[in-house]
């Protein structure tokens, strides 16, 4: 058997020890399919007497985790640190610098710095590998890079978020409102203290970005993603996609419009009515899919568990595993270099049917003031809800869906009505994803 991989993890948080703990309790098995050992050498976290459940006694520590990176004795070093920037990115330059092959759960630096690492690690003839962190133990970097490679992908959507996605299944299931499903999923430990990332798309807008690179071949346009979370769902939306029969789901999409004079890459984070006979419908709890539609394989869809340190784990150890074969290749679809600048779409040229809920003051004229908007923005309206009827004069919720159209005369018919007095709060919009 070969010489044994050897491993420094920096971050010994949920993953990092979920790591430690996988690559102890598999070691035989890991070697043979690996065909050598994976051995950890050294380790390092912010605190070191922390009681984490794992046997650290037989690893080097280092205080300074930026000090792997020079180690004679380490072949990869793993970041499961997190954040954009910061000691995490410093790590990851100074590993690849040194010639180590670097296995990430990160994100954000992925989505963020992508490109220049993976343009080093091509230099320095070493690994970058990051499936860990997109949809946590679901293998859909390496079935969108290596499995679907033989296809052209015409577009990529999926449910990202668990957090998200737990709180607006559970509003399905309970009819609660989001600010007591979110207190609920806190004190449950599936959202952070500060769950703002999650809930308002930006999680769910770095792991697009890295899918949109890999699925067409672009270059990483994190800047570009359009993203809406789902704070201001509202109960009253998640009964009327039911009674219309359709769930709301947090859905992250990425497709080329050639609309324009050129292709053009749309990225969008945002709230979407979805067909119950669709596969994202079934996606509840923090549960992750991804749905790739290709030009000769069809619709794949890759579902499961989005995080926690199991799944995370597992997709860490599957890239050891790879570099342990010799397995380098290109971080993204095709080298660095070849990854094509594509400029943002303008999300006005996206047809098809739209939900919107508008809060309004109850009084004579308020209806025809919206239909007499969406006529002047020539918005085809196919149902109308007035949501209640409140007392005294009160709010509203006046609902809509339209035929198909394009997002532009949505956004006219918005502008029409924005700063009217009928309005009590700004129109929430939500797409219609095709069965």
């Amino acid at each position: 058997m070969a010489d044994p991989l050897r491993l420094a993890i920096a971050g010994l948080g949920t993953v990092g020890t979920g790591v430690v703990r996988l690559l102890q309790e598999n070691a035989a098995m890991l070697a043979e399919r690996a065909g050598r050992s994976l051995e950890i050498v050294a380790v390092s976290a912010r605190d070191r007497m922390v009681e984490r459940g794992v046997d650290l006694s037989r690893f080097a520590w280092e205080d300074d985790m930026t000090a792997m990176a020079a180690r004679g004795d380490v072949d990869v070093v793993v970041e499961l640190v997190g954040g954009a920037d910061g000691p995490a990115l410093t790590l990851a330059r100074n590993a690849i610098a040194h010639g180590k092959a670097l296995v990430t759960a990160n994100k954000a630096m992925i989505a963020h710095h992508g490109l220049e690492l993976a343009q080093a690690a091509e230099t320095a003839g070493t690994a970058l590998k990051f499936e860990a962190a997109v949809a946590g133990g679901i293998p859909v970097v390496k079935g969108l890079r290596e499995g679907a490679a033989a296809n052209r992908i015409e577009t990529v959507y999926g449910v990202l978020n668990g957090t998200a996605n737990y709180i607006l299944s559970t509003m399905e299931a309970s009819g609660a409102d989001f600010a007591s499903t979110l207190g609920e999923a806190q004190r449950l430990g599936y959202a952070e203290a500060d769950p703002t990332f999650d809930i308002e798309g930006i999680d769910a807008a770095h792991k697009l970005a890295i899918l949109a690179s890999i699925a067409f071949g672009s270059r990483l346009d994190f800047a570009s993603v359009a993203c809406e979370g789902i704070s201001r769902v509202r109960a009253a939306d998640i009964r009327q996609a039911d009674t219309l029969g359709y769930v709301v789901r947090l859905v992250a999409s990425a497709e080329i419009d050639h609309a324009g004079e050129g292709p053009a890459l749309l990225q969008q984070v945002r709230p979407c009515l979805v067909p119950k006979s669709h596969p994202l419908a079934h996606v509840t709890g923090a549960t992750n899919a991804v749905v790739a539609q290709g030009n000769f394989v069809g619709r794949l869809l890759f579902q499961g568990a989005g995080a926690g340190d199991g799944p995370t784990a597992s997709a860490v150890v599957a890239d050891l595993i790879d570099i342990a074969r010799g397995d380098i290749g290109t971080p993204f679809s095709v080298p660095a270099a070849a990854l094509v600048p594509l400029p943002a779409a303008d999300a006005g040229h996206h047809t098809g049917q739209t939900y919107l809920r508008f809060s309004v003051t109850d009084r004579p004229g308020v209806l025809a003031e919206i239909t007499a908007a969406m006529r002047d923005a020539d918005v085809s309206i196919e149902s109308l809800i007035q949501q209640g009827r409140a007392n005294d004069g009160g709010e509203v919720l006046v609902a809509m869906v339209t035929h198909d159209g394009p997002q532009s005369c949505i956004a006219h018919a918005l502008e029409l009505l924005a700063g009217s007095a009928s309005l009590t709060a700004p129109p929430l919009v939500m797409q219609i994803i095709e069965d």
